[in-house]
């Protein structure tokens, strides 16, 4: 078995109304419910979209710096992520095609090794 990560930036999410994100969610949710049926299920879930809420770790200097706000300056930052663990690419596939359709925006997916 191999583990993939579906995810998404949060810019890829558009803009929307309160009403379409709400009928969004049991679509969601109930992707990620039959990911767990299937038993392919590790991991689910969305970051907080207030990017100024992340902070970092640095050791790269040999000492390790927290300092408050994301690592790199960039446009576009993670928005949420779910964790297959599935015998082949086209397994992966198939879950990342149904998370695109209830969540309504693009998924990216990248083996775990």
């Amino acid at each position: 078995m191999t583990q993939y990560a579906i995810y998404f930036n949060q810019q890829w999410v558009g803009d929307h109304t309160e009403e379409w994100f709400r009928e969004r969610g049991p679509l969601a949710r109930a992707a990620v419910e039959e990911i767990k049926a299937a038993g392919a299920y590790v991991f689910a879930g969305g970051l907080v979209e207030e990017i100024d809420e992340a902070f970092s770790a640095d050791a790269t200097s040999g000492e390790v710096l927290i300092t408050d706000g994301p690592y790199a300056e960039t446009k576009e930052f993670l928005g949420g992520l779910t964790i297959v663990d599935v015998p082949d690419r086209a397994a992966a596939e198939h879950w990342a095609a149904k998370i695109a359709v209830a969540c309504g925006w693009p998924q990216e997916v990248r083996v775990i090794t």
